[in-house]
C-alpha cells in the first residue's frame, strides 16, 4: 500500500478502533474527490471518524447538525444590507470556509436545505442573489443518516443518494475493539492524539495523482457492461446510473493508487463495487441488495488482465 496512505490510516486508527476497512474506503472516496454517506445507528462513531480524518489530512472541519429548522442560507450564506456602503454585502455560509463538512443526520432536515447542500456538493460552489461563490479546495462532504424508522427521519430520495460516491456503515465494534475503546477512554480522548500527516494542499496533489491513474479501454468496457447489466436486470427496479458508472471508475483509480499501482485492474473495480453501487440499485422484493450485486458481477465477463494492464505497452 502507498506509504503516505498507510501513515494516514494508522493515524486515524488512533481514534477509530477496529474499522480499518471503513477507513480505507473513506480515503478512497476522498482521493477520488467524492462525497460519503455514512448510514448507521446512533453512537457508532460517525462523527469521530469524520473528525479524525479531517485532522490527519489537515483539513478545516465544519459540522452542520441537520435539524428541521436549518435553513439553506446556513449552508450557502446570505446577503445583508450595509447602511454605510449603501449596498448589499455577502455573509458566507458554513461551506465557504470548510474543507471537510460533516452534515450530521442529513435525513432530518428539509428538502430545501438538502437541495442547497447538493449544489455545493455537485458544483463546488454556491449561488446567492445571482453571485457565484467558489468553495475552497479540497471540499468534501461526509453526511450521516440514521436508519429509517428512527423518530424524525425520512428516506433520502434516490436522486440525492446517487450524489454520494459511496455509502458505508461503520457498525458495532467487536468485543476486543470495544475493550480497547473503553480502556483508551479511561485515559482521555484518543481523538486528541491524532496528528496531521499531510496538509489540505498536499491532499489535493494526491487527488491529482489519482486522476492520472491509467484506465484501459478494456476496464472502461467492463464498467459499462456492469452498468448495462444492472439496467437490464428484470430483478432490479433501478440500475446503476451514468453518474454511478463514473463513480465506480473513479473509486477503482483510488483503489489502484492505494495498492501502489499506476493502472486499474479488474479486481480494483470488483473490490469497490459494493460500496459504490449498493445505494444505487433497487431490487424487487425478495432479493437482498448484496445478493443482487454478487449476481451482477458474476454475470459480466472479466476482461483479460493483459488488456487491462497498460504497462507492457508503455515499454516498461
Amino acid at each position: 500500500m502507498n506509504r503516505i496512505v498507510e501513515a494516514i490510516i494508522n493515524e486515524i486508527e488512533r481514534s477509530v478502533i477496529g474499522k480499518r476497512f471503513v477507513i480505507e474506503r473513506v480515503l478512497m472516496a476522498l482521493l477520488a474527490d467524492g462525497h460519503i454517506l455514512l448510514d448507521d445507528v446512533p453512537g457508532t462513531g460517525k462523527t469521530n471518524l469524520a473528525l479524525a480524518v479531517s485532522r490527519a489530512l489537515g483539513m478545516k472541519f465544519g459540522r452542520l447538525q441537520c435539524t428541521p429548522d436549518v435553513l439553506p442560507s446556513d449552508i450557502t450564506g446570505f446577503s445583508v444590507y450595509d447602511r454605510e456602503k449603501g449596498d448589499f454585502s455577502y455573509r458566507p455560509g458554513i461551506v465557504n470556509h470548510t474543507n471537510l463538512l460533516l452534515a450530521d443526520e442529513i435525513n432530518r432536515t428539509s428538502s430545501k436545505t438538502q437541495s442547497a447542500l447538493l449544489e455545493a456538493m455537485e458544483e463546488r460552489q454556491v449561488s446567492v442573489d445571482g453571485q457565484v461563490h467558489p468553495l475552497p479546495k479540497p471540499f468534501v462532504v461526509i453526511a450521516t443518516q440514521n436508519r429509517v424508522g428512527t423518530t424524525g427521519t425520512q428516506p433520502l430520495p434516490y436522486a440525492q443518494m446517487d450524489r454520494f460516491m459511496v455509502q458505508l456503515s461503520i457498525g458495532y465494534p467487536d468485543v476486543d475493539s470495544q475493550v480497547t475503546i473503553l480502556r483508551d477512554r479511561l485515559q482521555g480522548n484518543p481523538l486528541e492524539q491524532v496528528r496531521r500527516i499531510i496538509s489540505g494542499e498536499d491532499f489535493c496533489r494526491l487527488q491529482e495523482f489519482v486522476r492520472q491513474i491509467a484506465v484501459s479501454d478494456a476496464i472502461l468496457e467492463y464498467i459499462a457492461q456492469i452498468a448495462r447489466a444492472s439496467r437490464m436486470d428484470p430483478a432490479l427496479k433501478l440500475g446503476i446510473s451514468p453518474r454511478g458508472a463514473l463513480a465506480l471508475c473513479s473509486m477503482a483509480r483510488s483503489c489502484a493508487f492505494m495498492h501502489g499501482r499506476r493502472f486499474v485492474l479488474p479486481e480494483d473495480v470488483r473490490e469497490v463495487f459494493p460500496e459504490v453501487c449498493a445505494h444505487r440499485v433497487l431490487p424487487i422484493q425478495g432479493e437482498e441488495t448484496e445478493e443482487a450485486l454478487r449476481r451482477l458481477l458474476a454475470g459480466v465477463p472479466v476482461p483479460d488482465q493483459k488488456l487491462a494492464d497498460p504497462e507492457p505497452a508503455a515499454g516498461e
